[in-house]
């Protein structure tokens, strides 16, 4: 009995989708390194980060099929919407610390006009990107 309690279980751990552990606050606060870029924008017009337009809009980002906002991607992201790849907060996590290495490793041209690395706090911006994303409301 005790090992079909433990099978379970391990079986539900491994089942079970990973989430961030990020701090919507922090990711906030820290997401100023990257509002020289990126604005966050609802579609009805109303700003939650004004932001610059180098990058795309952020708003909804999570559960988004990536490079598929209305912006001049580089092949790299090209290549990740033409394969359907979905934004989720880990997959953000990973590609804002390294973006190139991120695209190489996921099989994509790594390319990318994001030249910016993020050392530290990218979970928390992916949980803030998370909050405001439609899912969330």
């Amino acid at each position: 009995m005790k090992l079909i309690i433990a099978t379970t279980a391990a079986v539900l751990a491994l089942a079970a989708p990973a989430f961030a552990e990020g701090d919507v606050e922090a990711g906030e606060n820290g997401f100023k390194k990257c509002k020289a870029c990126h604005t966050v924008e609802s579609p009805d017009g109303e700003k939650i980060v004004k932001g610059g337009k180098t990058g795309p809009n952020l708003y909804g980002v999570i559960g988004r099929v990536a490079g598929s906002e209305d912006f001049k991607y580089a092949s790299g992201l090209q290549a990740a919407a033409e394969a359907g790849f979905v934004w989720t907060e880990e997959a953000l996590t990973a590609f804002i610390t390294d973006p190139k290495a991120w695209l190489s490793d996921n099989g994509f041209d790594p390319k990318t006009k994001m030249t910016f690395k993020l050392k530290k706090g990218g979970e928390d911006i992916a949980a803030f990107l998370a909050s405001v994303s439609p899912a969330a409301e």
